[in-house]
C-alpha cells in the first residue's frame, strides 16, 4: 500500500490539464451493454475504478481494447454472463450501474451489492423500486441483487422518493430499451448524468429534458453503437483551484469546462481569489494573499457539491477568519476533520457542521485517509502544513485522480509516491 509524503509551504504555480469525469465515464461504461454494436469512448481517465469497471465487462464476456490515448472500445456482442460479481463489485459502488442495462436488454441480471467509500449511507432502494415499477422482479439473496423481466421492461412513470445520481442513471438506461414512455420525475441534475444522458442518444436514444429534474424517454428495441468523448471532470477541476487558494498560488487549468463549476467558483472567489475563464480553462490567481473563510452547504446540482466539500474545508482551515461547512448528503462526509485537527486545524463539529476557525499555518503529521475526497483535503493540507506530511491508505485517492503526485509536481509541489 503506497503512501504520499509531501513537503509544504510552496504555492501551487503553473498550468495542467483536466482529465476526463471519473463520474460520467462509469456509467457510460456501463451504458455500452445496451447495444450489440461497438462503441469507442475517448477521454477516459486512467484511475482504479475505470480499470475495475473495464475488468467487470470482461469478465461479462464483453471485449475492450483501450489504447495509448485512454480510448476505449467496448465490443460486447457475446456476453457470456449476467453476473456481476462480489470480488469487483465490493470495491467500487458503480458497478450497481450495471443493473438497468443488463436487465433491459437481457432480461435478467445479478449484481452484487456495491462497495466504495464509507461515507454513509447510500441505499439502492431507489433503483430497485424505478425498476419494480418498470415490471422487474426483484429478489434479494445471499447479499446478491436478482432482477428479471418478462420480455422487455415496460415504461412507467416514476417519482423518485429523494435525488440520487446513481438511481436516475440506473433506471435512465434501464428505460431506454423499455417499451413505450417512462417518466422519471425528480431525477439527479448533475452534468454528468447529463453527459450519460447525451451519450445514449448518440446511442439512438430519445430523451427529452436532459439537465432537467424531469426526464422523458421514449424506448427503444435497439440501440447503436456510437462514438462518445467524456466530459471533463468537474471535481478533480475543484480540487487544483482550492488547491491553489489555499496555498496563495497562481494556477491555470486546461480542458476544463467552467461552466460546470459555478456554484465552486463563486465560493472560491469570495475567497479572495481572482478567476478568469474560457470556453475549456479555469485561471486562478491569489496574488500571493491569503484566502478569506467562506461558509458553504453542500445540496444537490446546480448547488455546492458534496464532493467538493473536503476541499474546501481544508482550504478554510488557514483561511483568514471563521468559516461553516454544512453537510446535508452524506452523513460521513466530515470525517476527514479529526485528521486535518492532528495538523493544527481549529474544527469544532456541531452535528453535521463543521466550525472552522483559520490558522496561519498547519504542521505536517502522519494522517490517514479514509475515504476519496477526504484524501484529496489531506493533501491540500500537506501542501499548506510546515514541514513534511505522509498520507496512508491513498489507494482511495487514486480511485477519483489521474496522476495526482504528477500534476501538482508540475505546479511546484514538493509531493512524491512511497511504498509503505
Amino acid at each position: 500500500m503506497d503512501k504520499l509524503i509531501i513537503e509544504g509551504g510552496q504555492p501551487l504555480q503553473g498550468e495542467i490539464r483536466i482529465s476526463g469525469a471519473k463520474n460520467s465515464a462509469l456509467p457510460i461504461l456501463a451504458a455500452t451493454l445496451l447495444t450489440p454494436d461497438s462503441v469507442r469512448i475517448a477521454n477516459l481517465p486512467h484511475l482504479h475504478d475505470i480499470t475495475t469497471m473495464i475488468e467487470l465487462l470482461g469478465c461479462m464476456g464483453v471485449a475492450c481494447s483501450i489504447d495509448e490515448r485512454m480510448t476505449v472500445e467496448v465490443d460486447n456482442s457475446s456476453i457470456s454472463s449476467l453476473v456481476a460479481p462480489y470480488e469487483l463489485v465490493k470495491t467500487m459502488r458503480a458497478s450497481i450501474l450495471v443493473l438497468g442495462p443488463l436487465l433491459a436488454r437481457f432480461g435478467e441480471a445479478e449484481v452484487s451489492f456495491p462497495g466504495g467509500c464509507a461515507i454513509g449511507s447510500r441505499p439502492v432502494d431507489q433503483h430497485l423500486k424505478g425498476l419494480e415499477k418498470m415490471g422487474a422482479k426483484v429478489d434479494i439473496a445471499e447479499g446478491y441483487i436478482r432482477a428479471t423481466c418478462n420480455d422487455r421492461l415496460k415504461g412507467a412513470h416514476i417519482l423518485m422518493d429523494m435525488v440520487t445520481v446513481g438511481g436516475t442513471e440506473n433506471l435512465l438506461m434501464a428505460a431506454c430499451l423499455a417499451e413505450g414512455e417512462t417518466v422519471i420525475e425528480n431525477a439527479a441534475r448533475e452534468p454528468e448524468v447529463g453527459d450519460l444522458a447525451n451519450c445514449l442518444v448518440a446511442m439512438g436514444a430519445e430523451i427529452e429534458g436532459i439537465g432537467s429534474d424531469t426526464l422523458r424517454i421514449q424506448g427503444k428495441s435497439r440501440l447503436n453503437g456510437c462514438d462518445y468523448r467524456i466530459m471533463p471532470d468537474r471535481i478533480e477541476t475543484g480540487t487544483y483551484l482550492a488547491a491553489a487558494a489555499a496555498t496563495r498560488g497562481h494556477v491555470k487549468l486546461r480542458d476544463t469546462d467552467p461552466h460546470l463549476l459555478e456554484s465552486v467558483i463563486f465560493k472560491l472567489e469570495q475567497s479572495g481569489a481572482e478567476i478568469s475563464v474560457t470556453d475549456n480553462s479555469i485561471e486562478l490567481d491569489m496574488r500571493q494573499q491569503r484566502p478569506r473563510s467562506v461558509h458553504i452547504k453542500t445540496s444537490p446540482y446546480p448547488a455546492f457539491p458534496t464532493d467538493m466539500q473536503a476541499q474546501i474545508t481544508a482550504m478554510n482551515t488557514v483561511a483568514d477568519g471563521t468559516g461553516t461547512v454544512t453537510e446535508t448528503i452524506f452523513e460521513n462526509r466530515l470525517i476527514q476533520i479529526h485528521e486535518l485537527n492532528r495538523m493544527g486545524a481549529k474544527i469544532s463539529l456541531q452535528g453535521n457542521t463543521a466550525i472552522v476557525t483559520g490558522v496561519e499555518r498547519l504542521k505536517g503529521a502522519p494522517v490517514m485517509a479514509s475515504d476519496l475526497r477526504a484524501s484529496a483535503s489531506l493533501v491540500i493540507a500537506g501542501l499548506v502544513a510546515d514541514g513534511s506530511t505522509i498520507i496512508d491508505r491513498i489507494y482511495h485517492i487514486d480511485r477519483g485522480y489521474e496522476c495526482i503526485e504528477e500534476k501538482l509536481q508540475q505546479l511546484g509541489a514538493s509531493i512524491r509516491r512511497v511504498p509503505s
